[in-house]
């Protein structure tokens, strides 16, 4: 069950109080993200994945992709393996209340067309239904009101007036008032640096997945990037004919501080069997998992 808010704890997550001293004193050793990022490259078999992309068209749920299985996969390792969803604000680690994914999306299909930020918001026991349905909401509601200004860009529009001197003392203070969690509830709510993970499709370019860096504003602790599907050769079993198999490239850069290596990749391993199981998704989880105290 979710745990009671305490003093100490912030807007977006609750401080974690029973971990290692190990993990208590890593912040203060590795100081910034970028200083304390790993990297991992991982290739997925998608037989399944597109098999379950054609049943959720076959359904009605236009579009339904690769995005979507990949996000509400992620959403449901949190829900087995909630320690991928901590952050680390002012050199304390934080188990985060939900699962936010943020997304730089084109307002239009063109080389100059603006691009902006979404966050959205999930539970942990989201389905696959409840992911598409919320990114078809936010990105209508982002292009088709792309003259209005989403909240992020109208705060982005204010910055980008301020002349940079001033301007980085802004952005000095802000840090300063993130670092005691003293940021109002409003601006966590459109910082596109603050949340669970950001994802970013290297397959709509037709290119690998880059090795994404974390951000040092913020408190994002991990970047999914995935790249275009790509035909292999792989050997059948019990015979020598060669089998053209689909498979997708994706990266995971990650803030080693917010959990050991060993839940690392047991998080990175339900990540896969979901992937090799889609159907799951379909319904929400039968247990949650939450964090420590």
């Amino acid at each position: 069950m979710k745990r009671k808010r305490k003093w100490g704890d912030r807007k977006d997550g609750r401080r974690l109080r029973t971990l290692s001293p190990i993990s208590m004193v890593s912040p203060y050793i590795m100081k910034t993200r970028a200083g304390a990022q790993n990297k991992i490259h991982y290739t997925l078999d998608i037989e399944k994945v597109e098999e379950y992309i054609r049943k959720k068209r076959a359904e009605g749920l236009k579009n339904f992709g690769v995005l979507h299985v990949l996000v509400a996969a992620y959403v449901r390792t949190v829900s087995r393996r909630p320690a991928i969803n901590r952050f680390i604000s002012g050199q304390k680690i934080y188990a985060r209340d939900d699962v936010e994914a943020v997304m730089c999306i084109k307002l239009s299909m063109t080389l100059d067309a603006p691009d902006t930020m979404i966050k959205l918001n999930f539970p942990p026991d989201a389905t696959a239904d409840d992911v598409y349905h919320a990114f078809v909401k936010e990105i209508e509601a982002n292009r088709s009101e792309a003259e209005e200004e989403s909240a992020f860009d109208k705060t982005a529009r204010i910055l980008r007036y301020i002349p940079g001197l001033l301007l980085k003392f802004i952005v000095g203070l802000l840090s300063f008032l993130d670092y005691f969690g003293l940021l109002p509830r409003f601006l966590l709510k459109v910082s596109p640096f603050h949340g669970s993970m950001v994802i970013t499709s290297m397959g709509s370019l037709g290119i690998p997945p880059i090795y994404h860096h974390l951000y040092d504003f913020g408190n994002i602790p991990l970047f999914i990037a995935y790249g275009a599907k790509k035909k292999m050769i792989v050997p059948q079993r019990g015979t020598c004919e060669p089998e053209y198999k689909k498979f997708l490239d994706f990266t995971v850069t990650t803030d080693e501080r917010i959990c050991d290596g060993y839940y690392f990749a047991s998080a990175l391993k339900v990540l896969c069997s979901i992937l090799e199981t889609p159907d799951v998704l379909d319904e929400p989880p039968a247990e949650i998992t939450y964090d420590i105290d």
